[in-house]
This record gives structure tokens, C-alpha cells and sequence, in this order.
């Protein structure tokens, strides 16, 4: 599913048009995609129309559409296959159109705000809106378990550091939960560990401070660099709102490179192969030298 860099894309490209925007009547094509909804169709329909859109919003991978001077917000949950999609009237209805809310912009222009999702895995729900006490942010009662992200200007590393080190986990499967630090899949946490020369399943109990700065600063440099151009696109499944592509699959070092060489091993004169090892159901991306097995700890 898309990541944190993909989720701030569409972010962006849904601000231009739904801030400050007021909605039309919702066209739900499919109900599934409102099933999360209280009341369905009818009550979500109901509740958005004639209504001010303020500015979107995202925490991790969880984007919203919050309602101005309202005490709740729309989630739009992108899930696999989830794409925003923002056209003018009357433009060809995208294969695996799921729902369509008309919007008039604050310039006065019209446009439809689109969720298309092939797998129906996504959907949108109102949710009320609670206030986070860490940070006085208004998020989504939904979303109100979710930790920071890494991308978040209060995100503190230490406190993360300090959380990390009390679980007994090994270190991607803790990048991977959303209550510890947000936003980060397969993609991204493949790529830090790879930046900060640390092995999956290296045990979170073992991680130093220094350590675990460093993986952190990896994440947050790949979403910056990921974000410069689009996000990672693999397929036609994430795309922006405008429906383009983006290239950062182009730079990546370790997802999805099976098999070939690993470019900083390359740059010291070895030639090392990525290798592809499985994790939970899915797969972790490593260079076998610069990312050795951690050594065990000796038994007492």
C-alpha cells in the first residue's frame, strides 16, 4: 500500500482544489467503499453536502478531509489500491471509479474529487475528531493510536529510541508498527536499514542510541528524496491525483533490486548481490555484506 511519501503526494494535490472547497452531492458508485461509514451512503452523502472542505490532512500513511468549523472529518483510507483522482466535470469515468464528489474550488472553479480502488481494500468514513495531547493536533478518532511520523516537526527520535529498545522484536518488524513511529512500509524500511548498514532482524533490545539515529535519519532522508519526485511507483495502482507516475523507484538501493549489485559494495570494489529474504508474508530487500546476521548474544 502506499507509503508516507506517496500518501503526502496525493495530500498535495488533493490541497489544491478541497481547501477552502465546497462539496457537492457524493456519487457513490460502488457502497462498498463507504461500508466503514456510519449510516452509509445516505448519511455520508448527506453530511458533506453543501459542506466547506478545509485543508487536507495526513499522519503516516492516514489521510483526511477535514470539515471546516465541524467537530468531525472524512477519512479517505487508500488501502492496496486506493487512488484520489481529481478531474473536471464530465472527463471519462477512470476504470474502477468508486466514488465521486463534485467540488467548487475557492477560485470558483469545478472540479471531482475521484476515489478509484481496484481492490476495494480503501474506502472513505466519517469519523469524529479528537485532539492528540502530545501534540494539540486535531486528527480522526480513528487515526488517534497512530504515533508520529518521521516527517512530523515534533517527531523526536530519542523518545522512539527509548520505546524501542523496551520491546523484545527485531528491528523492521518495530519500523513496521504504526504505534511506534508512522508511516513507513516495506519500501522505506528497506531502504534505511540498507542506509544504516543494520540487518532486519537485528534485536530491537540490542539497538544503540546512535543506531537507532541513524536508521531513523535514513527514513527520513529517503521520504524527502521519495517526495522530490512523486513517491515510488511500481505500477499503474499509485498515482498522483493528475494521474502521473512517480520515479522514485529509479533510486532505490535495496527493494526490489534482487540480484543486483549492490552499489555502495560496488563503489569499494566488491561485487555483492541484493538478496531477497522472506518476512512476514511479504519479503525484506539486504545487501548480505554491508547488512551482515547479528551476531547471538551468549546465553547466561
Amino acid at each position: 500500500m502506499p507509503e508516507l511519501p506517496e500518501a503526502e503526494v496525493v495530500r498535495r494535490g488533493m490541497a489544491r482544489w478541497a481547501s477552502g472547497a465546497r462539496a457537492g452531492d457524493l456519487d457513490v458508485l460502488d457502497a462498498r467503499s463507504v461500508r466503514r461509514s456510519p449510516g452509509g451512503a445516505e448519511a455520508l452523502r448527506e453530511r458533506l453536502s453543501g459542506a466547506v472542505l478545509a485543508e487536507p490532512a495526513r499522519r503516516g500513511k492516514f489521510l483526511w478531509l477535514p470539515l471546516e468549523d465541524a467537530d468531525d472529518a472524512v477519512v479517505v483510507h487508500l488501502g492496496m489500491s486506493g487512488q484520489v483522482r481529481v478531474d473536471e466535470p464530465g472527463a471519462p469515468d477512470q476504470r474502477h471509479l468508486r466514488l465521486r464528489l463534485p467540488v467548487t474550488a475557492a477560485d470558483g472553479s469545478d472540479r471531482e474529487l475521484r476515489f478509484v480502488d481496484q481492490r476495494l481494500f480503501g474506502g472513505w468514513w466519517l469519523d469524529p475528531v479528537v485532539v492528540d495531547p502530545e501534540t494539540g493536533d486535531a486528527v480522526p478518532a480513528s487515526a488517534a493510536h497512530i504515533a508520529l511520523d518521521p516527517l512530523h516537526p515534533d517527531f523526536d527520535p530519542d523518545a522512539v529510541h527509548r520505546r524501542l529498545v523496551r520491546r523484545r522484536s527485531t528491528l523492521k518488524r518495530a519500523l513496521l508498527d504504526q504505534t511506534l513511529v508512522s508511516g513507513i512500509g516495506n519500501i522505506y524500511a528497506d531502504e534505511a536499514l540498507w542506509a544504516a548498514r543494520l540487518h532486519p532482524e537485528r534485536p530491537t533490545q540490542r539497538m544503540t542510541r546512535a543506531q537507532t539515529r541513524a536508521v531513523l535519519g535514513a527514513v527520513q532522508d529517503a521520504m524527502r528524496r521519495a517526495l522530490a519526485v512523486g513517491g515510488t511507483s511500481f505500477d499503474a495502482l499509485y498515482v498522483n491525483v493528475d494521474g502521473r507516475s512517480g520515479y522514485f523507484a529509479r533510486s532505490l538501493e535495496a527493494y526490489g533490486r534482487t540480484g543486483q549489485p549492490c552499489r555502495r559494495c560496488a563503489a569499494e570494489g566488491r561485487r555483492t548481490l541484493i538478496v531477497r529474504e522472506p518476512f512476514m508474508g511479504r519479503a525484506s530487500h539486504r545487501c548480505p555484506v554491508c547488512q551482515p546476521v547479528p551476531r547471538r548474544s551468549p546465553s547466561r
